[in-house]
């Protein structure tokens, strides 16, 4: 007899719906699968026989073969323990064709026939939501995770012989989702009134944040450069429904999605060591996955030492911020994965971290020049904010007065966001950041006497045309902080020094 049940795996960020064929009939007792296999699917074919032993199944001694199309397309994971084994009972009879139509089924199986949770479920229901299914049978384990998808039906199964009752007609009975406890109490997140001094970095990383520029910090160790980075996220404006729900796909296939009943609200806030392989910052490995530019898609990306990550790492950086998604080319095929992100990078000046300051630097020119070779000017170009971090002054290290706060800043950053969505309805961008170049008459015009002063800027700092548009969107993110429609003189300036502090060290 033969049998045919849908399934569906995870190629990048889509799923492509898999069907899987079996067949018993007359011949020599084997069990073969076909269909380009990765090892833990031909596994697949032990654990499927074992489970449905141990499950009370009869298995006849005759040929059963197992295909899964299409052929092109390589099939990896463990989820199609749970559709073949369904595929090989109904080719037995034990379910009726009719009971599969336009049904998804996925999961894997342990030997005892338990159904174990598995990664991607998010985007699979997607998947199948689009594609007309009527039902979804899923891990109990993955079920707050595929309820986010509305409007399809799923069923959630502990074990297999549960689900192969619903199948033959038992009323399928909904459980309660399986959802995280936390084993901890809520900390805080870190606040911008914890800070003292440093107002030039504070200004900076505001404007940064309220156009989703790109930023570097440079300064000696100890001048609070991580301090500010890290208190970032409470400044950052809440993400839109459709960002939540792509930003929860990335992180339901790393099986990274807190099974907590809801998506992900907070944007993400990456923070890899600089030991990082190029792999494990650009996503891929033997079952490609996302890598930390993808995690931090609608978030912060922050290196901190930047100079201590390996060039060839770093430079892997700079198609996706152009691109905003990163293409992976493999064996097995292609793969795209988003990579929006915010950029926030720091570093200290020289090994020792204390140049220009030559009574407490020791480094030789050749040593200064060598550390700050690590970071391209190809990336440097691509960042749009950079703000020099000095070491504090003992009066500024113990004021008493109370500093500006994380939501006050966010205040300022949320209404010059608002000016941005108004300014941009209608339109695939968000943010200052994202203008093209072919809109920046529109969006970033100037008048005859600062074309003049750019004019003298751009020959002055020779900047690239890249770097000369960077000034232009960020000057743009400063008036919408003070509500301006236009651009004046003094949000130009502003602009242009925070392009002036890379100069000084890469010059």
């Amino acid at each position: 007899m033969y049998s045919n049940i849908t399934t569906a795996i995870v190629c990048g960020l889509k799923s492509v719906c898999i069907q899987v064929e079996a067949d018993v009939s007359d011949g020599m007792p084997v069990f073969e699968m076909v269909g380009f296999l990765a090892s833990e699917v031909k596994e697949a074919r032990e654990r499927v026989r074992t489970a449905l032993h141990n499950c009370g199944y009869k298995i006849p001694a005759k040929r059963i073969t197992i295909n899964l199309s299409p052929a092109d397309v390589r099939k990896s994971g463990s989820g199609f323990d749970l559709p073949i084994a369904i595929a090989v009972l109904a080719a037995l009879g034990e379910i009726e064709a009719g009971a599969l139509e336009r049904v998804l089924v996925l999961g894997e199986i342990s030997l005892n026939g338990k159904i174990q949770p598995i990664h991607g479920v998010l985007p699979v229901v997607a998947k199948a939501k689009e594609t007309g299914m009527r039902r979804c049978i899923i891990p109990y384990g993955n079920q707050a995770e595929a309820e986010l998808i509305p409007g399809i039906e799923l069923w959630a199964a502990e074990d297999l012989k549960e689900i192969v009752s619903y199948l033959k007609g038992r009323t399928y009975q909904r459980k309660r989702p399986l959802l995280e406890k936390s084993g901890h109490t809520c900390v805080p997140e870190p606040d911008f009134s914890e800070i003292n001094g440093q107002r030039t970095v504070r200004r900076a990383c505001e404007v940064a944040v309220a156009g989703m520029h790109n930023f570097l910090m440079i300064g000696p160790p100890g001048s609070g450069k991580t301090m500010i980075a890290r208190r970032i996220p409470g400044i950052l404006p809440p993400m839109a429904e459709e960002e939540q729900l792509e930003v929860s796909e990335i992180y339901s296939i790393c099986g990274m999605l807190p099974q907590n009943g809801g998506l992900m609200k907070q944007r993400p806030f990456r923070t890899p060591h600089h030991t990082i392989s190029p792999n494990g910052l650009s996503g891929g490995g033997a079952l490609p996955r996302p890598g930390e530019i993808s995690l931090a898609h609608k978030g912060v990306l922050f290196l901190d030492e930047l100079p201590e990550y390996k060039k060839s790492t770093l430079e892997i950086l700079r198609q996706p911020m152009e691109d905003k998604e990163i293409t992976l080319v493999r064996q097995s095929g292609t793969y795209r994965y988003p990579s929006d992100f915010m950029l926030v990078v720091a570093m200290n000046p020289c090994k020792c971290g204390y140049y220009p300051d030559r009574n407490r630097c020791s480094c030789k020119d050749t040593e200064i020049a060598r550390y700050l070779g690590r970071v391209s000017k190809p990336l440097l170009d691509r960042i749009d904010i950079c703000a020099e971090a000095p070491l504090m002054r003992y009066e500024e290290l113990t004021q008493k007065e109370a500093n500006e706060s994380s939501e006050s800043i966010r205040r300022r950053v949320m209404a010059a966001l608002e000016r941005q969505r108004y300014r941009f309805k209608g339109h695939p961008i968000r943010y200052n950041s994202q203008i093209l170049s072919k809109d920046m008459e529109r969006y970033c015009r100037l008048n005859c006497t600062q074309q003049k002063y750019m004019k003298e800027i751009y020959q002055k700092m020779k900047l690239s045309a890249r770097g000369y548009y960077k000034i232009l969107k960020t000057a743009r993110t400063i008036a919408d902080l003070e509500d301006s429609d236009l651009i004046r003189d003094r949000h130009l300036n502003e602009a242009v020094c925070y392009r002036m502090q890379d100069k000084k060290y890469w010059e």
